[in-house]
């Protein structure tokens, strides 16, 4: 093992556990098997499917499984760094009714969602949309995770269910996401690499003067 033969070595994330977020079936049941009560709302994960059909007959797989498209407008991108949490939130797929639909001929086009250009952070939304979730879900969250996925560095992408203000849904997670689009992440960065080194120095034995 590389750390054992350097430990003089600081390794952020071991490998094993980066290749697991590459699995998003196995991604998401660590998320699923999480037992968070008490902590002011509920986290899912959205059912899943494989088309391997022409993709004219998706609409009639999503409709023969029982399954709808987790919309709902907003984005709430959870960026962890060691143990700071930041949450930004980014337009995401909205909510687009039958009568909207019915205008449309041909291929509905969505605008460009999630990334940096497309904050929601001050935009002027429906708070019942709009509102973060819960801190202490926030954090148990990601304590959890960073304790189940053995990472330090990663993003989870989270959505609230349309019409509940407590229920959210994991959709994805992201080892060591494009902090750049996250505010202040100079400073969030440069102290959780500082924390790494102080931590490090302390568990190193005395020597004698």
């Amino acid at each position: 093992d590389y750390r054992q033969k350097h430990p003089e070595v600081t390794i952020l994330d071991p490998p094993d556990a980066i290749k697991h977020l590459h699995n998003r079936q196995s991604m998401l049941q660590d998320v699923a098997d999480l037992n968070l009560s008490d902590c002011n709302g509920k986290v899912r994960v959205p059912r899943q499917m494989v088309i391997t059909k022409d993709s004219l007959s998706i609409p009639d797989q999503v409709f023969e499984a029982g399954l709808k498209l987790p919309l709902g407008g907003i984005l709430f991108k959870i960026y962890i760094i060691g143990e700071t949490i930041k949450v930004v939130r980014r337009f995401s797929l909205p909510n687009v009714s039958k009568r909207e639909l019915a205008k449309v001929v041909g291929v509905f086009r969505f605008p460009r969602v999630s990334s940096a250009a497309a904050s929601a952070d001050d935009a002027d939304l429906d708070p019942g949309i709009a509102e973060l979730p819960p801190r202490p879900l926030l954090e148990r969250l990601a304590r959890e995770l960073r304790r189940r996925l053995g990472l330090q560095l990663f993003n989870i992408d989270m959505i609230r269910e349309h019409g509940m203000r407590d229920v959210f849904y994991v959709i994805d997670i992201n080892y060591f996401p494009g902090y750049g689009k996250m505010p202040d992440y100079e400073h969030l960065f440069t102290d959780f690499l500082l924390s790494l080194e102080q931590s490090k120095c302390r568990k190193r034995p005395a020597t004698a003067a």
